[in-house]
């Protein structure tokens, strides 16, 4: 039940990113574009995302779990560190370098195109490497003899 829940979030998903533009970067690229051809319908995406979020943490989190999962899966820490700020800046980059943000990526990878290939690789080559250094971050001092 799980897999076909997932499956069918996902393509709910995926069809509201392609009917809203989402996955053509240009669309996107013209919302950062104040100068020129702003195109402000990514601000009607978002406010669309923010209500039915707000919506269901409202709903869903009195309840004491999750329908198909054990726990709740939040943020153990309200902090706004280094990491926080980093992460964030190396996404709002990413995004208006190319015109795609990853939740937007995913389902254009159906349309065969190589950049959006290339996007995808990237993101992956990013996560692997932060959690590479997130390891060697993470590794207790050795121990110097005296």
């Amino acid at each position: 039940m799980r897999l076909i829940s997932a499956y069918l979030i996902g393509l709910i998903f995926g069809v509201g990113i392609a009917v809203s533009g989402m996955m053509n970067p240009a669309k996107v690229l013209n919302f950062f574009d104040f100068a020129g051809s702003w195109d402000p319908s990514l601000i009607f995406v978002m406010a669309g995302g923010l209500v039915v979020a707000t919506l269901g943490y409202r709903f869903v989190l009195p309840r004491p779990a999750p329908l198909l999962g054990e726990r709740f899966m939040l943020p153990q820490t309200r902090a706004i560190d280094a990491r926080l700020i980093g992460g964030s800046a190396v996404f709002g980059i990413g995004w208006g370098l190319s015109g795609f943000c990853p939740g937007g990526a995913l389902p254009a990878l159906g349309t065969g195109k190589l950049d959006v290939y290339v996007f995808v690789a990237a993101v992956v080559a990013g996560i692997l490497l932060a959690k590479m250094l997130n390891r060697i971050g993470s590794r207790p001092a050795a121990l110097s003899k005296a």
